[in-house]
């Protein structure tokens, strides 16, 4: 049941972090300040899928890997703590502050400098989360690495 549940909830999260992410830069570049304050406010909400899905994934990955340490699993595990500190210190943080600033309808410096910051910590758990998935299929084999013979 692991080896079901893992790959669908990182999918679910990983999906769920994109979408946050490109909700915001297509509706600060193309959407009007109604569609940034829908958004902005929304992203709070899509924490009740997130953390669950993020929360499984890590439980039945830790599961998954028992007791190994090196490998694809250990560099996995190493970006688990990145991956999740990024989150806990400044995605959540950022999403609810710019979700009451969008609410109270304050797009001033500090919502464009928090949003700026929300921006590049999502880009880096969508890279640090989609090397984690592709080391995943690896491992699994769904993903066979191309080795690259040398020339003689």
């Amino acid at each position: 049941m692991k080896k079901l549940i893992h790959p669908i909830a990182g999918a679910i999260a990983l999906l769920t972090i994109a979408t946050f992410w490109l909700s915001t830069v297509f509706c600060e570049l193309l959407g009007s300040k109604e569609m940034v304050v829908a958004v902005k406010t929304a992203i709070p909400w899509g924490f009740l899928l997130l953390v669950p899905a993020l929360a499984a994934t890590g439980g039945t990955g830790f599961s998954l890997a028992q007791g190994r340490k090196a490998g694809l699993v250990a560099v996995k595990r190493k970006r688990m703590p990145l991956i999740a500190a990024n989150g806990l210190l400044v995605l959540i943080p950022s999403a609810l502050f710019l979700a009451s600033k969008a609410g109270a309808g304050e797009f001033d410096t500090a919502f464009y400098g928090v949003q700026a910051l929300e921006l590049i910590a999502g880009a880096t758990n969508l890279v640090l989360l989609s090397r984690n998935m592709r080391d995943g299929f690896r491992m699994t084999g769904r993903l066979k690495t191309r080795r690259i013979s040398p020339q003689r």
